[in-house]
């Protein structure tokens, strides 16, 4: 076992993997980027609205997670399509799933989004 990578080393090459996959989303996937020019604007906006910690954290984490949901979604999808082009019911299945995540984080960040503005400006 001496050629396990451990320490630094471990997690430099880790970030560098994490770093060549977000290249990959913005590179590949459209709707990545759409979200990602959302989640930028949504977080600058969340530093300039007078909020405590919390909500900040709130409101900047749930867009955050859309991010996270299609990263996933969009691994889940070049999986299938690596394994092949015909059409399968599980293939089908694991990529709706993965669609229904993504949908889910926005459906949670609109809610919190709404919630929070509306407590804010009410």
């Amino acid at each position: 076992m001496a050629n396990q990578i451990s320490g630094l080393k471990r997690i430099y090459n880790a970030m560098g993997y994490s770093l060549k996959g977000l290249s990959a989303a913005w590179r590949h996937e459209a709707a990545f980027r759409q979200e990602a020019v959302i989640a930028i604007l949504a977080i600058v906006l969340a530093y300039y609205l007078e909020s405590d910690a919390i909500s900040r954290i709130l409101l900047i984490g749930s867009v955050w997670l859309v991010l996270v949901m299609e990263t996933i979604n969009s691994a889940i999808e070049a999986v299938v399509d690596r394994i092949g082009p015909e059409l399968h019911p599980l293939s089908g299945r694991a990529k709706d799933l993965g669609s229904a995540a993504v949908a889910l984080a926005i459906i949670l960040a609109a809610w919190v989004w709404i919630t929070l503005l509306w407590r804010l400006f009410r």
